[in-house]
């Protein structure tokens, strides 16, 4: 037998390492309150006195409200890889009731687990296959429901159905690959190529697309591009790795590359509009966006991803600034720091 318990609220996932600035967010853009340790507190205490309460990386906010609106997505926070949206409790007697539970609701669930790791993989046994797995790069990401789930006891989850993430535990991880690229900053644009393709349905860069990356040095993001047979403008003061230098698709400019005109580029490129527009670089915020308006206002680019990189505090208006530009995306990657991607379909 198994009750389900309908709770208020939301309950947040935050990316591994990074909690702090998870509450950050929720204190400086939305205003939300007191956050305390389940242990602290003896168990599912949080369900008294209005508390935001941590589960391992799982924050339980029961007074956090969103918005729900077919046409809008709601605001939440970008540190959260994924947001249980209406959160319950599942109250059960076994293993397999568990799972029965959840299979009575949708297919797809993953788990998240801070304790309780082998009971946990017992019921995930016992539910639909989903690939936890690590990925090879390119992979697709399908836009089935995912739901997710954490035990608090032997005998109590915590679940939601309705998530804002398609990954299992919003989360996307690859293979990787520890000898040809020149740098770790490969899995970023492979994760955001990946997430891309998943928002706006644009296919991966090919053979003969013209793509400039701002910022290349070493060349993480021009390796990824070359691997999938795209032509390459890279431009950074310092060069690229010796193999990319040599690749005959790959043009390297030493310069300043925000200071370079759309026209200028595209003339380089021989193209009328850049097919991806990419940037890395280590610059203020602020700067990042009259770079973005620039090329957008030229019409010259049709698919945009730029790291927005953090220089201090968030300032939380310009990234809203961000977020208001049509037909875009901002979010955390997996393989990001302290910084945010926006991906913008031109």
């Amino acid at each position: 037998m198994h009750t389900i318990e309908k709770l208020s609220g939301v309950a947040f996932l935050a990316f591994p390492e990074m909690k702090n600035l998870l509450t950050s967010e929720l204190a400086s853009r939305f205003g939300y309150g007191k956050v305390v340790d389940a242990a602290t507190i003896g168990g599912k205490s949080f369900l008294h006195d209005g508390k935001a309460v941590w589960y391992g990386d799982l924050l339980y906010c029961p007074d956090f409200s969103v918005e729900l609106s077919e046409n809008e997505n709601p605001a939440l926070p970008y540190w959260a890889r994924s947001c249980m949206i209406s959160p319950f409790l599942v109250h059960f007697d076994s293993i397999a009731d568990a799972a029965n539970a959840l299979k009575e609701m949708q297919r797809n669930w993953a788990p998240y687990q801070y304790q309780l790791f082998r009971r946990a993989s017992l019921i995930q046994e016992k539910l639909p296959y989903i690939n936890l797995k690590t990925r090879t790069f390119p992979v697709k990401i399908p836009n089935s429901p995912m739901g997710m789930y954490t035990l608090l006891d032997e005998k109590t989850m915590l679940a939601s159905a309705l998530t804002n993430s398609t990954l299992p535990a919003g989360t996307i991880q690859f293979v990787e690959d520890h000898e040809n690229p020149p740098s770790r900053a490969y899995l970023k644009i492979q994760e955001s190529l990946t997430l891309y393709n998943s928002y706006f349905g644009v296919e991966l860069p090919k053979e003969g697309d013209k793509c400039f990356e701002a910022g290349a040095c070493p060349g993480g993001w021009t390796w990824v591009l070359r691997l999938l047979g795209a032509d390459v403008l890279a431009v950074d003061r310092a060069e690229l790795a010796p193999s990319l230098m040599a690749d005959e698709h790959v043009k390297f400019m030493a310069h300043d590359a925000f200071t370079l005109k759309p026209d200028e580029v595209c003339k380089i490129l021989n193209c009328e509009k850049l097919d991806w527009l990419l940037s890395d670089v280590i610059c203020y915020p602020e700067r990042l966006f009259e770079w973005i308006g620039m090329w957008r206002e030229s019409g010259r680019a049709k698919n945009i991803i730029c790291t927005i990189k953090m220089q201090g505090a968030i300032d939380w208006p310009l990234i809203d600034e961000f977020a208001k530009i049509q037909n875009s995306k901002i979010v955390h990657l997996n393989y990001n720091k302290h910084e945010l991607t926006i991906m913008i379909k031109n």
